[in-house]
């Protein structure tokens, strides 16, 4: 062969083994899961309780019947702003006055009857230290006999006349209520605010309540200065709210308009106990009372407005933090986390120990990320703190500049330690939801 043609074999061999490079190499840039990729960075985070409920007076008064009647005079409406005193309505006054009538002749009748007694009484007295004296001038005069009467008749009329004393006081007692009962005919605003709920109208008939039946609910008015948001809280969420704690809430009626407040009481027993639903075949929600006080609304609000409420647990400034989605679990052999245990067909029992001894035995699931060095994707375990709207605060494990997976959610469940990964295109990185939970 001559030197000619051995050069173009040369050539050409040179050539083949440049393409096959080429080839490898982007065969090579191509293998790998296709992952959105996001660089840990430091942000402001704030930690929230979403609760909802509703809006109410800090101070109302639902106002019912003492006496039981015809309403005569009703001088209010619902939505009107009342005064502390104002007279709200009047009640037919026909049966009280006439029992006050019974009672002041009643004590009348007593009174009488005591000045009888007492009378009764200073002339037993008399007869009494007559009789004793003619003993101690000549006991011959009197006999022991008329003297034992005589005392005796004292002694009696000096009870019966205490009898009566005791009758005038009960006369009095029974007059004081008989007026009290009359004064109860006319109602007046106990605090001065505004008439949110007026249930009667003149001429109805209200009546008192039992103790197995509430009476007539008249009216009820509430002081609007101060307006709270009574809100349930679900038991995992409410150990993380304190007193104090700021919120903003947002009301079904004022779209678009947020009122600051801050938590002011939590309650310490569920609002439905557990005790009430036994029995029912009903598994209820342990929820609890927390009671948001809103600063000084710019707008007149009114009872049992429905309400929305971010409570804020804790804020962090310029922090470590990684994206929700991608924060995920795995066993401490690496192996991912079973979101469901499979029951043993024998049995028909989870395989996975259940109750706290039993998990106790088993080994800890470790939360982590995964960390993307050259295109590989490396399971590091991570330190999380509080959780923001969408990232975590990171305590320990990464560090600013490190590259996560954050996405997609179902390729994150899936992904293993050291499995080769790309980033997205563009264009589907841009489109890629951001689903929260922990994979």
């Amino acid at each position: 062969m001559s030197s000619r043609g051995k050069i173009v074999i040369g050539a050409a061999l040179v050539l083949v083994l440049g393409s096959a490079a080429v080839i490898s190499v982007v065969r090579g840039q191509n293998r790998g899961v296709e992952v959105r990729m996001e660089e840990v960075g430091r942000r402001d985070l704030v930690s929230t309780v979403t609760v909802s409920g509703n809006v109410r007076a800090r101070r109302a008064v639902d106002i019912s019947a003492d006496v039981m009647g015809r309403i005569i005079e009703l001088n209010v409406e619902e939505g009107q702003d009342v005064t502390e005193g104002m007279i709200l309505l009047r009640i037919d006054p026909s049966q009280p006055e006439a029992a006050v009538s019974r009672a002041q002749a009643g004590l009348s009748q007593a009174q009488a009857q005591a000045a009888q007694q007492r009378a009764n009484l200073l002339r037993a007295e008399r007869e009494h230290a007559r009789m004793l004296a003619l003993w101690n001038r000549d006991s011959t005069l009197v006999s022991p006999l008329q003297l034992e009467d005589a005392e005796t008749s004292f002694e009696v009329a000096r009870s019966l006349f205490q009898a009566s004393e005791h009758g005038v006081s009960q006369a009095e007692a029974a007059l004081k209520e008989a007026q009290n009962q009359l004064s109860k005919t006319i109602i007046r605003a106990p605090i001065s605010g505004k008439v949110t709920r007026l249930n009667v109208e003149a001429g109805e008939t209200v009546v008192i309540g039992t103790m197995n039946n509430p009476g007539s609910l008249i009216l009820t008015v509430s002081d609007l200065s101060i307006v709270e948001a009574l809100m349930a809280v679900d038991e995992t969420d409410v150990p993380e709210i304190s007193l104090g704690d700021s919120a903003l809430v947002e009301l079904d009626a004022f779209p678009g308009q947020r009122f600051t407040g801050e938590v002011t009481k939590i309650g310490n027993s569920a609002i439905v106990r557990p005790s009430q639903t036994a029995g029912t075949g009903q598994t209820a929600a342990i929820d609890f009372e927390v009671v948001i006080t809103l600063h000084d609304p710019r707008i007149l609000l009114r009872p049992d407005l429905s309400a929305t409420a971010d409570i804020i647990t804790a804020v962090r400034e310029s922090v470590i933090s990684i994206p929700i989605i991608a924060l995920t679990v795995r066993s401490p052999e690496g192996e991912q986390i079973p979101a469901v245990a499979e029951d043993d067909t024998a049995t028909g029992l989870p395989t996975r120990p259940q109750g706290p001894l039993a998990r106790e035995q088993q080994p800890v699931d470790v939360e982590g990320v995964f960390v993307v060095r050259d295109g590989v994707a490396y399971f590091t375990s991570v330190e999380v703190g509080i959780t923001g709207q969408e990232y975590f605060e990171v305590l320990a494990g990464v560090q600013p500049g490190d590259t996560v997976v954050a996405g997609p959610y179902q390729l994150i469940r899936e992904l293993q330690d050291g499995d080769p990964v790309r980033p997205l295109p563009a264009t589907l990185t841009g489109g890629e939801s951001s689903l929260g939970g922990t994979p």
